[in-house]
């Protein structure tokens, strides 16, 4: 570990809430994350920037000048402002900007306000090489802006922590104390890293996945901070089902909870989508996998008859934003949806 690192130096990773100066996107290419389905995703993807766009400005990580044109062009047929869009040549092998897109920390007081930190990567725990181009991500980006980059050295994705913004950081064990990530550390030594360079105070931690998640157990996938004590958290209703048990521990869990000023936690439950499977694979899909606009909250749907109450108790958390879903049927074929895809970059 650095001897100084953004804790110490004050920096924090805020809220997903929190104001944002713009969201990050690498611009889906790669064929094999979504098998004989890649055309079909476009327009839903452009969709999600036209929203974005609305309030913040969208930075997409693309291979060349002939993939922004390429990217261009669908993002103009769905009515994007084009002046709210900026593309940067920075290659990727896939799209999954979360886990190997810029983390992001500030500091108001600090002279140099924000910083990046430059987790390692590994797809996963190695299942989808190569990754190279993806690992280097989030120092291409610090180079373009002149931004300091912290390297822990150890193995990290952004779909796998969840922030209230306060000091409490959610993640999962099925994530987080997979030995495909950081054989070498335990849980303490992981939970040392998470605080000095996410700048929190507090772990909590859950223990299980959604069925479907080849991420082993993305936190993004399951509960999700809407404000500094409120959670919402997936719940299957179908005891039938695999996801049934799961996501009930996990619940136990999060009542079991207490934030650093002691307070419980305050649990909205929020329903899980009727299975999605295709080409006989169950697919990972969770209402919980939004991304918090900075007016809006877009949500993934599956042409499910609880799509508009999953939008429903999503808009009662956000008051004081625009709930807005986007049909992610097709996307949800590379196992990931909206908020995988996005990596927000804060207001200074």
């Amino acid at each position: 570990m650095e001897s100084t690192t953004p804790k110490s130096l004050g920096y924090y990773f805020p809220a997903e809430f929190a104001p944002h100066v713009a969201t990050w996107l690498s611009w889906p290419h790669k064929e094999a994350s979504w098998p004989g389905k890649i055309d079909a995703i476009y327009p839903y993807y452009s969709l999600f920037i036209r929203e974005l766009a609305l309030s913040e400005k969208v930075r997409i990580n693309v291979a060349d000048e002939a993939m922004q044109a390429f990217a261009l062009k669908y993002i103009r047929e769905a009515g994007a402002d084009l002046s709210q869009v900026e593309f940067y040549i920075h290659p990727t092998n896939d799209a999954w900007c979360r886990d190997h897109g810029p983390a992001f920390l500030i500091n108001p007081k600090a002279d140099i306000k924000k910083v990046i930190v430059d987790w390692g990567y590994n797809a996963w725990g190695n299942k989808y090489p190569p990754f190279d181009l993806d690992d280097v991500i989030p120092t291409l980006i610090g180079k373009a802006f002149n931004l300091p980059v912290y390297h822990p050295g150890i193995v990290m994705e952004g779909g796998s922590v969840e922030f209230n913004g306060k000091g409490t950081l959610l993640t999962s064990t099925a994530c987080l104390l997979n030995p495909n990530r950081n054989p070498h550390l335990n849980q303490q030594q992981i939970e040392e890293y998470l605080v000095n360079y996410y700048g929190v105070e507090q772990i909590l931690w859950v223990d299980e996945g959604i069925i479907g998640d080849d991420t082993d157990g993305h936190i993004d996938d399951t509960v999700r901070f809407v404000n500094e004590d409120t959670v919402l958290t997936v719940i299957e209703d179908n005891k039938q089902d695999e996801n049934y048990d799961l996501l009930q521990h996990n619940l136990k869990q999060l009542k079991g909870m207490r934030l650093l000023n002691g307070k419980q936690l305050n649990i909205v439950e929020l329903p899980m989508p009727d299975a999605v499977v295709y080409d006989d694979q169950r697919l990972p899909a969770s209402y919980a996998n939004f991304y918090i606009a900075n007016k809006s909250v877009i949500v993934p749907t599956f042409q499910c008859d609880k799509d508009d109450k999953a939008l429903q108790i999503i808009q009662e958390c956000f008051p004081d934003r625009k709930v807005v879903g986007i049909d992610s049927t097709e996307i949800i074929w590379g196992l990931g949806s909206f908020h995988c895809l996005s990596q927000q970059e804060p207001a200074e």
